[in-house]
């Protein structure tokens, strides 16, 4: 597999907050709580990590805290997009420097390039960075697909090692695996159907309720991956009301309140991001309980 050991289940991890400021302490914390739990990869400053509304100097600082208290035992798969390419090219070059195993790179959301714009950006940041980059498709906040064509052409780019899918639509693991070849890395960015993306020849999942199931996330991504979809099931059943609650308000404000009442963060948000309602705390508990997180 092109990416070498980058597979499996790798957690958007959030960026934890307290009295406004990046909580240092807590981050680290949550990357070495990942690791004894068997999760597989980190994404650090991706959508769940508030990249958003993190300054250029957090940002970068967070990518860098991630590769330190790893060390070297998980692959760092540092967020690195924006809709400039100057500006996601500085952020690939810090992700580089800070040792990060590769990058993952939105595409250019709200100037909504054409198929050869978005060919041309990732081919930019290929030629100026020797680091791996997974491209991060995602048309329901980008408002632009990267058509399966288009991702053959940067396929054959050889930095360019996969792509972290969330077009929704399960048929396209199938055709860029028949168009980009078995070892172009597909990534899952949605939980609630990673069975069928790995079904399909997926290779694993960018997963956002694997900040609340470490262990669980992890051993179903073990279970598909090698072929055991039947046990995977269980687990699918186990998880899926969890899966779809997270998304009950903006992500990441339902993933934080869990992490809350598991004691492992504050629910602190950035706006426009506001932290969760009372009555959508009592479905996120509801689901903790049903998956048995807590009691």
């Amino acid at each position: 597999m092109r990416g070498n050991s980058i597979g499996g289940s790798i957690v958007a991890l959030i960026t934890p907050f307290k009295n406004a400021e990046v909580d240092e302490f807590c981050f680290q914390s949550l990357v070495e709580w990942h690791i004894e739990k068997g999760t597989n990869g980190i994404v650090p400053v991706g959508t769940t990590g508030e990249s958003s509304t993190l300054t250029h100097k957090e940002h970068e600082r967070i990518v860098s805290l991630a590769v330190e208290a790893a060390a070297g035992r998980i692959p760092i798969i540092a967020g690195a997009g924006s809709n400039s390419t100057s500006e996601a090219l500085s952020f690939v070059k810090h992700a580089e420097l800070a040792g990060s195993d590769a990058a993952l790179v939105v595409s250019p959301y709200y100037n909504r390039p054409t198929q050869m714009g978005l060919y041309q950006h990732f081919k930019e940041l290929h030629d100026q960075t020797n680091i791996p980059i997974i491209i991060y498709n995602i048309p329901s906040r980008c408002a632009i697909d990267i058509e399966p064509e288009t991702m053959l052409q940067l396929s054959l780019l050889p930095r360019i090692i996969g792509v972290k899918d969330a077009t929704g639509k399960i048929e396209r693991v199938s055709m860029q695996r028949r168009m980009c070849g078995h070892n172009f890395l597909q990534l899952s960015g949605e939980d609630a159907t990673a069975l069928a993306f790995n079904a399909h020849g997926g290779h694993g999942c960018i997963s956002v309720s694997s900040n609340i199931a470490p262990y669980e996330c992890s051993q179903f991504q073990q279970l598909t991956l090698t072929g055991n979809f039947s046990e995977a099931l269980a687990i699918q059943d186990r998880l899926y009301h969890l899966h779809s609650s997270l998304f009950i308000e903006s992500n990441p404000c339902p993933v934080k309140y869990a992490l809350s009442l598991m004691g492992k963060c504050t629910p602190e948000v950035r706006l426009p991001l506001v932290e969760l309602s009372d009555a959508n705390k009592k479905i996120i508990e509801h689901a903790l309980e049903e998956a048995g997180i807590i009691a």
